[in-house]
């Protein structure tokens, strides 16, 4: 029974010697607490009209005027693809294989590509996309140019490599289309 006891006594003191303070120095409360920031001065806002805008007020440069697809080009509707369907860089089905930034219409979304069959090109889609690339289902390369097509086979958007990882061409609604890794 004293056995019993002591163990309920020596239990009763290690659970006291858990509730002790263990701060080192004599901290009170008030010591504890940080100092109160002072505010910083706030600088006035002012308001004036922006200068009317000067020279080109377009935010897309010129159309090349060369036959020639310099890389890195923002192609206006139709310059670029008629410029790279004369001298397109040459193109495989390997490299076209797998995921792709695309560009069209102002937006961008995504594009996946892969080798395996369907009907008469390959499987592919897109990913947030808009307007005629909605409907992508496959594609082929068919001699310089890739071929996007719908999901019944039919081509939306015809493309040329114009870089070493970019496309750009333009859908048979005429909007431009431009891939890039």
């Amino acid at each position: 029974m004293r056995v019993i006891h002591a163990a309920a006594g020596l239990a009763v003191v290690l659970a006291l010697t858990g509730c002790q303070r263990t701060s080192m120095g004599g901290f009170s409360s008030q010591d504890a607490s940080p100092a109160p920031i002072q505010a910083a001065p706030v600088p006035s806002v002012s308001s004036n009209q922006l200068p009317a805008p000067s020279g080109n007020t377009s935010q897309f440069p010129a159309a090349p005027t060369s036959g020639t697809v310099t890389p890195g080009t923002v192609q206006q509707p139709g310059t670029q693809v008629a410029a790279a369907a004369g001298g397109g860089l040459d193109v495989t089905k390997e490299s076209m294989v797998g995921n792709w930034r695309v560009s069209s219409a102002g937006s961008s979304c995504d594009m996946f590509l892969t080798l395996t069959n369907l009907g008469s090109g390959s499987r592919g889609g897109t990913r947030g996309c808009a307007g005629e690339l909605t409907t992508m289902g496959s594609w082929e390369v068919a001699g310089k140019q890739v071929v996007l097509k719908d999901r019944s086979g039919n081509a939306i958007a015809r493309l040329y490599k114009t870089a070493d990882a970019r496309f750009d061409g333009s859908t048979n609604g005429g909007q431009p289309v431009s891939l890039s890794r």
